[in-house]
């Protein structure tokens, strides 16, 4: 145990009281209420019954919290005369030596963002890895929330606060996240590689053999090699495989990783947290030369998104041994085979080599995947980590309603055959099914009327269904039933309508033993146990089909958005999903 927080643990109760005095800004309430939660079992364990403290307590009590925090570059801050902490947090930043203009443009925010919401702007200026928010970083910041909602802005305020608490619990119990901050710095040096157009734009974007997706993978091999793999290199369709063989080379291994491509104009971490946190535990068994009675096979899987070519989980389904030599056929924006991209990169582009790929499923004791969330649950909750308890089954449907065009002006409102207040009556439908079963979501993602005027009654409507839960029945039962609503509305409403089935993708359970191996791992670190679908596809979904499987979700920050340049998580985070991974790997057998 750290060696501050056994002191904490033993103090009496006003050296307890002062230890914890100060982490959050003029709130002696929350260190009494925490030295009352005494003893902690770690650091993650401290900073989380703090954290509930100050989300259990009274509107008024975190309103006096928030409204305790000094304004960023404010006059109080130039001048001094705030805490030691928030003087040099902002100092940090840069914000004590800003320009005059960044200083007007502050300031201009500062009064608006008072106007607007009625308490002062609060960000932790020292940002997700520790060292500090550029000045253009925090003003973009402050500009981009100046939009949000009151309520989810005074939520994401408390959040900010107990980020400038967590890093202050670092320094005051001399602790740090020293893995997580390698991670971190990992994660931006792989983002420095973008395919042109976007790289230009300082946009993330990386696809299938370009020469950006190429560099990604040359700079994972290296860091595993760095690391201490016993094997590294890259197979026939471009994923980057690092083997750390067990205290017998022949055993078993466990299989993890994720994909290292992204969608266009992407955040950092989808798919890349999953290889880089199993590096990092790697790199310490070889650093502590330790073995385990297992292999473990780190796989960057080379192609998830299906961005450039439409031929989604590649890189995993090649693993598996069910690649669609089909694909080898499509052609990308620019008139480029998959065939050709593959030679042009070094690889023979045959069905030999590809279906060499393949792995045989008893030669591995199953595949484990850490992911950042890519939702905003774990970050309403203030957890750090989730264990995934399914991939969600899902269905899409491309549909059409048709009804009779006419003028707007002169068709009376009982003569109309509106191809879109239907869509509309069955978006409403769709949307109370869904939220009447746990763990079911139902998206109508596109609606769109071809040719349509402002004049005019519209004839047509075409939209999109997704339908996606945690079992295939209740997907199912909700499908049926909205399909059925819809053929009762155009009956109703005098239309007809088309519906064509897209996807059908099969539910994927977490295997329950590897399950509860991340529960448990999750438990070591003193944190509670947070059990979740998973909405999004990920490449455990192919694994599934052969071993089992099982995800530890990791909280994202800026309300979990993912796919896109917001997606963000912390250092913190990171270290305590590299630790949860040791913990597991300690328990695998």
């Amino acid at each position: 145990m750290n060696e501050a927080l056994a002191r904490l643990n033993l103090a009496s109760v006003s050296d307890a009281a002062a230890m914890l005095d100060g982490l959050y800004e003029h709130a002696h309430w929350i260190a009494q209420a925490g030295v009352a939660r005494r003893p902690f079992v770690s650091i993650a364990a401290l900073k989380r019954a703090l954290s509930v403290i100050v989300h259990e307590a009274a509107a008024e009590a975190q309103m006096a919290l928030i409204r305790a925090h000094p304004a960023l570059a404010g006059k109080a801050a130039l001048a001094g005369d705030v805490t030691t902490a928030s003087s040099d947090e902002q100092a940090r930043a840069g914000l004590l030596h800003c320009s005059a203009d960044e200083l007007v443009k502050l300031s201009g925010l500062t009064d608006d963002y008072l106007a607007r919401f009625g308490w002062p702007f609060i960000l932790a200026v020292r940002g997700p890895r520790g060292m500090g928010l550029s000045r253009p970083q925090i003003i973009a910041t402050f500009e981009r929330r100046m939009r949000a909602h009151p309520d989810g802005e005074f939520a994401e305020c408390l959040r900010q606060i107990d980020r400038i608490a967590e890093l202050r619990i670092h320094e005051r119990f001399a602790s740090r996240s020293g893995r997580g901050e390698s991670t971190w710095d990992r994660a931006e040096a792989l983002a420095a590689h973008s395919d042109p157009g976007f790289a230009e734009a300082g946009e993330l974007t990386v696809t299938y053999l370009t020469e950006a997706h190429r560099a990604c993978a040359r700079m994972l091999e290296r860091w595993m090699s760095d690391a201490g793999f016993d094997e590294v290199g890259t197979d026939p369709v471009g994923n980057v495989v690092g083997v750390y063989h067990g205290s017998d080379p022949a055993t078993k291994r466990l299989m993890t990783g994720s994909h290292y491509d992204t969608v266009r104009n992407a955040g950092k971490y989808d798919g890349r947290l999953g290889i880089l946190v199993p590096i990092a535990c790697v790199e310490k068994l070889h650093r502590e030369g330790r073995r385990l009675p297992f292999g473990i096979e780190v796989i960057g899987f080379a192609e998830e998104e299906g961005q450039r070519y439409k031929a989604t989980f590649l890189g995993s389904r090649a693993v598996i041994g069910r690649f669609d030599h089909g694909w080898l056929d499509q052609t990308d924006a620019d008139g480029i085979t998959m065939r050709d991209a593959m030679r042009h990169a070094g690889m023979p582009a045959t069905r030999e080599a590809i279906d060499a790929v393949g792995r045989d499923a008893a030669d591995y004791l199953g595949f484990v995947e850490v992911h950042v969330e890519q939702g905003p649950v774990l970050n309403d909750l203030g957890l750090p980590l989730g264990i995934v308890t399914s991939i969600n089954g899902s269905l899409r449907y491309l549909c059409e309603v048709i009804g009779v065009a006419s003028h707007a002006g002169t068709t009376p409102m009982d003569s109309r055959r509106d191809a879109v207040n239907a869509v509309a009556e069955l978006a409403l439908c769709l949307e109370q099914r869904a939220a009447s079963v746990p763990d079911l979501v139902g998206t109508m993602g596109i609606l769109n009327v071809p040719g349509g005027s402002t004049n005019v009654v519209p004839g047509r409507c075409h939209f999109t269904l997704d339908i996606r839960a945690t079992t295939d029945p209740v997907r199912d039962a909700c499908a049926a039933d909205v399909l059925e609503r819809l053929k009762d509305v155009c009956a109703r409403r005098g239309l007809s309508f088309t519906v064509e089935e897209t996807m059908r993708a099969a539910a994927c359970p977490s295997a329950l033993a590897w399950q509860r191996r991340w529960e448990a791992a999750v438990e070591t670190l003193g944190l509670p146990v947070h059990r979740m679908p998973s909405g999004a596809g990920h490449d455990a979904m192919k694994l599934h089909e052969v071993m089992p499987q099982a995800m530890l979700f990791v909280r994202g920050e800026n309300g979990g958005i993912s796919h896109n340049p917001l997606e963000s998580t912390t250092a913190d985070d990171m270290q305590l999903a590299i630790e949860a991974f040791d913990a597991l790997l300690a328990q695998a057998n």
